[in-house]
Protein backbone atom coordinates (compact mmCIF):
# COMPACT_ATOMS: atom_id res chain seq x y z
CA UNK A 1 0.00 0.00 0.00
CA UNK A 2 3.04 2.11 0.43
CA UNK A 3 4.76 4.18 3.33
CA UNK A 4 4.09 6.92 5.97
CA UNK A 5 5.53 9.18 7.90
CA UNK A 6 5.13 9.38 11.69
CA UNK A 7 5.65 12.13 13.68
CA UNK A 8 6.03 10.73 17.48
CA UNK A 9 6.65 12.61 20.74
CA UNK A 10 9.29 10.89 23.63
CA UNK A 11 9.05 12.03 27.39
CA UNK A 12 12.39 11.00 29.01
CA UNK A 13 11.94 9.71 32.55
CA UNK A 14 13.31 13.04 34.37
CA UNK A 15 15.09 16.05 33.46
CA UNK A 16 18.10 14.40 34.32
CA UNK A 17 18.07 11.63 31.50
CA UNK A 18 21.05 11.82 28.99
CA UNK A 19 18.77 12.83 25.79
CA UNK A 20 22.10 12.30 23.81
CA UNK A 21 22.12 8.28 24.55
CA UNK A 22 18.40 8.30 24.12
CA UNK A 23 18.98 9.85 20.54
CA UNK A 24 21.26 7.55 19.83
CA UNK A 25 19.65 4.35 20.91
CA UNK A 26 16.48 5.30 19.11
CA UNK A 27 18.61 5.65 16.07
CA UNK A 28 20.23 2.02 16.50
CA UNK A 29 16.46 0.65 17.76
CA UNK A 30 14.93 2.44 14.61
CA UNK A 31 16.94 2.91 11.53
CA UNK A 32 13.83 4.58 9.59
CA UNK A 33 13.91 7.94 11.47
CA UNK A 34 14.29 10.90 9.24
CA UNK A 35 14.57 13.44 11.91
CA UNK A 36 15.54 14.23 15.37
CA UNK A 37 14.52 17.10 17.31
CA UNK A 38 14.35 18.54 21.47
CA UNK A 39 11.13 20.15 22.47
CA UNK A 40 11.35 22.19 25.64
CA UNK A 41 8.36 21.15 27.77
CA UNK A 42 9.44 23.58 30.97
CA UNK A 43 11.19 23.39 34.10
CA UNK A 44 14.61 21.84 32.08
CA UNK A 45 12.30 18.99 30.66
CA UNK A 46 12.75 18.73 27.36
CA UNK A 47 10.31 16.15 24.79
CA UNK A 48 12.11 14.94 21.58
CA UNK A 49 10.31 14.51 18.39
CA UNK A 50 11.20 12.10 15.54
CA UNK A 51 10.12 11.61 12.12
CA UNK A 52 10.07 8.22 10.72
CA UNK A 53 8.87 6.07 7.93
CA UNK A 54 6.81 3.54 8.22
CA UNK A 55 6.14 0.60 5.85
CA UNK A 56 2.78 -1.64 5.40
CA UNK A 57 4.62 -4.56 6.48
CA UNK A 58 5.54 -2.56 9.93
CA UNK A 59 2.27 -2.95 11.79
CA UNK A 60 1.82 1.21 11.63
CA UNK A 61 2.95 3.04 15.08
CA UNK A 62 2.26 0.66 17.62
CA UNK A 63 5.16 -1.19 17.24
CA UNK A 64 7.36 1.92 17.06
CA UNK A 65 5.80 3.16 20.20
CA UNK A 66 6.71 -0.30 21.86
CA UNK A 67 10.47 -0.52 20.67
CA UNK A 68 10.95 3.23 21.88
CA UNK A 69 9.67 2.69 25.21
CA UNK A 70 11.75 -0.06 25.40
CA UNK A 71 14.51 2.03 25.52
CA UNK A 72 16.11 3.13 28.93
CA UNK A 73 15.41 6.86 30.09
CA UNK A 74 11.99 7.00 28.16
CA UNK A 75 8.78 6.90 30.01
CA UNK A 76 6.59 7.58 27.07
CA UNK A 77 5.75 7.97 23.47
CA UNK A 78 2.75 9.09 21.38
CA UNK A 79 2.38 9.36 17.79
CA UNK A 80 1.25 13.09 17.18
CA UNK A 81 0.99 12.98 13.43
CA UNK A 82 0.59 10.02 10.24
CA UNK A 83 1.12 11.23 7.15
CA UNK A 84 0.96 9.21 3.87
CA UNK A 85 3.74 9.44 1.57
CA UNK A 86 3.55 9.43 -2.09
Amino acid sequence: MGKVAAVLRIMPDSVDVDLEKVKAAMKKALPGIQEIREEPIGFGLKAIKIAVVVGDDEGGTDSIEAKLLEIEGISSAETIAVNRMI
